[in-house]
C-alpha cells in the first residue's frame, strides 16, 4: 500500500466509509420497524417519542486493509498477566485468531521470523492531549481548555482534535495503538473526551474508536481554583471545588428526572412535550445513566477520597484519578469504589499538591489491589510509556514489592483498555480480539527496546525496516527532511 499519507490511504477511507454507511442504512431500515413495535406496547407510536442521541458524531472509522499474517518464536506478554515462551501469533482478517508453539502459516500467509523478539499489545495511552494541543506548539493550535466558566462539560474534545497532527505518528512508532484524548483541567467539568485509533484520517470520526463510551474530564484541587479564583469568582478554594461539583449534579440529577418523566408519560401514550435540550446535562446526564465514564484530574489523597463520597452521593462511578500522585496511599479506597489510578513513573513536587509524589507510587497502588496504569499527559512522554512503565516497576522492585513482568505490561495495555471501557476488543492478546500488536526488538522494559512493527486490526502500520510502511501526516509532507519518499 506503500507511503500512508492522508491523501492514500484517505482515498481508501472514503470509497469504504460510504460502502459501510450505505449497509448500516440498509440494515436499520431492514431492522426499525420490528425494534419499535417490540419496545412500543402503547398506542403512541415510539418513534414520536423524542429521545437524546447518545451519539450524533458516530465513528466512520474503517480497518486498514489487513493481509493474514504469522509471527513466529517471539516471546508473548498477553497483557493480562501472562508471558509465553517461542510462541506463535496467527492474525486473519484484523483479529487473533491463533496463540502457540507452532503453528502452520497458511497459504498466502506472510511469515515474520520474531525468534529473539518480544511481542504485547499495542500501547494504549489513557490521557492525552494529541489533536488538541497539536505539534507545532501555537497559540493557534492551543484548542484543549475552554477556560471561559467553570463548568463547561457542554464541549467536545473531538471538535477540537486537528487529524493532521503530526504527534499521531510519533506516538506510533512508540508502539501505541489506541489513545484517549481530553480537554484541559482548568475546569470542574472540562468537557467530553474521546478515544482514538492512531491511524491517519481526514475527520477525526474517521479515527474515534468504534463504540467506545464517551468520558468527561473533571478536575479537582488547585487548577480550577487558581484559574476562576484569579479571576475573582468561584471557585477559588477547595470547597468551592466541590460545591460546583455537587451544584451541577443536583442540576443533572433535575434534568435527568424531568426526562425520565417525559418518557413514562409518552410511552403510556400521553400528549407532552419533552424538556429543553441542554448540551451541557446532557453530557452529565449521561453520567448518572452510566453511559459516560468521569475521568478525574486529582492528585492528593484526600481529595480523591472526598471525590469518592460525592460519587456515592449522586450515584454515579469516578473510573479514573489521573495524575494521582497520591494514589499509593489509599489504594482500598481506589479497589472498593472499582476507581482506577493512572499516574506518571517520576513526576512529582513541580507543585503543592503535586509535593508528596513518590516513585513508587504504580507500584504501590498496583500491590495494594487497585486498578492502576501508566499515562503520559505529554506529546514526548507518549512516545515511551513502555520505558516509564520500567522505571515505575525498578523502583517497586528495589522496595521490595514482588511484581512480574507480565503483570506491570498490563499497565500500558489492558488497565487503560479497562478504565476506557474498551477491553472487550483490545488491550489484551486473546483470540478474537482486536489485533492490536507491537512487535518488540528487545525486552519492552530494555532501554534499548524499541517498536520494529506495530499493527492496528492486522494491517502493518508501522515497520522500522521499511520507510514505506510508515504513517506520514499530510501536514508534514515537503517539511524539510520529511516527505521524500
Amino acid at each position: 500500500m506503500g507511503r500512508y499519507s492522508l491523501k492514500h490511504y484517505g482515498l481508501y477511507l472514503g470509497l469504504a466509509s460510504v460502502l459501510a454507511l450505505t449497509l448500516a442504512a440498509c440494515a436499520d431500515d431492514a431492522s426499525g420497524d420490528g425494534d419499535r413495535e417490540a419496545r412500543s406496547g402503547n398506542d403512541q407510536d415510539d418513534s414520536e417519542i423524542v429521545r437524546v442521541d447518545p451519539n450524533p458524531y458516530p465513528s466512520t472509522y474503517t480497518p486498514p486493509p489487513s493481509g493474514l499474517t504469522l509471527i513466529r518464536g517471539a516471546t508473548v506478554f498477553d497483557g493480562v498477566g501472562g508471558e509465553f515462551q517461542n510462541t506463535d501469533l496467527l492474525i486473519r482478517d484484523g483479529v487473533i485468531a491463533e496463540i502457540g508453539e507452532g503453528l502452520e502459516a497458511p497459504d498466502d500467509a506472510q511469515v515474520v521470523d520474531a525468534e529473539g523478539r518480544f511481542i504485547t499489545p499495542g500501547v494504549v495511552d489513557i490521557h492525552s492531549h494529541l489533536g488538541v494541543y497539536p505539534s507545532p506548539s501555537t497559540n493557534a493550535h492551543s484548542d484543549g481548555n475552554e477556560a471561559t466558566d467553570p463548568v463547561t462539560a457542554e464541549v467536545w474534545a473531538e471538535h477540537s482534535v486537528w487529524p493532521q497532527d503530526p504527534g499521531f505518528d510519533a506516538a506510533l512508532i512508540g508502539g501505541v495503538t489506541t489513545l484517549h484524548i481530553l480537554p484541559g483541567s482548568a475546569n470542574l467539568f472540562g468537557g467530553r473526551g474521546v478515544t482514538l485509533r492512531n491511524v491517519p484520517g481526514r475527520t477525526v470520526q474517521s479515527m474515534k474508536f468504534p463504540d467506545a463510551p464517551y468520558t468527561v474530564k473533571m478536575a479537582c484541587g488547585e487548577n480550577p481554583a487558581r484559574v476562576y479564583g484569579g479571576r475573582g469568582r468561584s471557585p477559588a478554594t477547595d470547597m468551592g471545588n466541590m460545591a460546583g461539583y455537587r451544584s451541577s449534579w443536583i442540576e443533572a440529577s433535575r434534568y435527568r428526572d424531568s426526562w425520565h418523566d417525559y418518557w413514562e408519560q409518552a410511552e403510556d401514550g400521553e400528549d407532552v412535550d419533552p424538556p429543553n435540550r441542554d448540551l451541557e446535562l446532557d453530557t452529565l446526564m449521561g453520567v448518572l445513566e452510566g453511559e459516560i465514564l468521569v475521568q478525574m484530574h486529582c492528585y492528593r489523597a484526600d481529595q480523591m477520597a472526598q471525590v469518592l463520597d460525592m460519587a456515592d452521593e449522586f450515584g454515579y462511578q469516578v473510573s479514573a484519578f489521573h495524575h494521582g500522585v497520591e494514589a499509593y496511599k489509599i489504594p482500598d479506597l481506589l479497589a472498593e469504589a472499582g476507581t482506577c489510578a493512572a499516574v506518571w513513573a517520576d513526576w512529582g513536587g513541580f507543585k503543592m499538591e503535586a509535593y508528596d509524589s513518590i516513585r513508587e507510587n504504580l507500584a504501590l497502588t498496583h500491590a495494594g489491589g487497585a486498578c492502576a496504569m501508566i499515562h503520559s499527559d505529554s506529546e514526548l512522554g507518549i512516545q515511551r510509556l513502555n520505558q516509564e512503565v520500567a522505571k515505575a516497576l525498578a523502583d517497586g522492585r528495589r522496595m521490595g514489592l514482588d511484581i512480574s513482568d507480565a503483570d506491570a505490561i498490563a499497565w500500558f495495555t489492558s488497565r487503560p483498555a479497562q478504565a476506557l471501557g474498551i477491553f472487550e476488543e483490545t488491550g489484551s492478546i486473546e483470540t478474537g480480539k482486536r489485533a492490536d500488536i507491537v512487535l518488540w526488538s528487545d525486552h519492552p522494559f530494555s532501554s534499548y527496546a524499541t517498536a520494529d512493527q506495530v499493527f492496528i486490526d492486522g494491517a502493518l502500520m508501522y515497520d522500522a525496516e521499511d520507510e514505506t510502511r510508515r504513517t506520514v501526516r499530510d501536514f508534514m509532507l515537503g517539511q524539510p527532511g520529511e516527505g521524500d519518499n
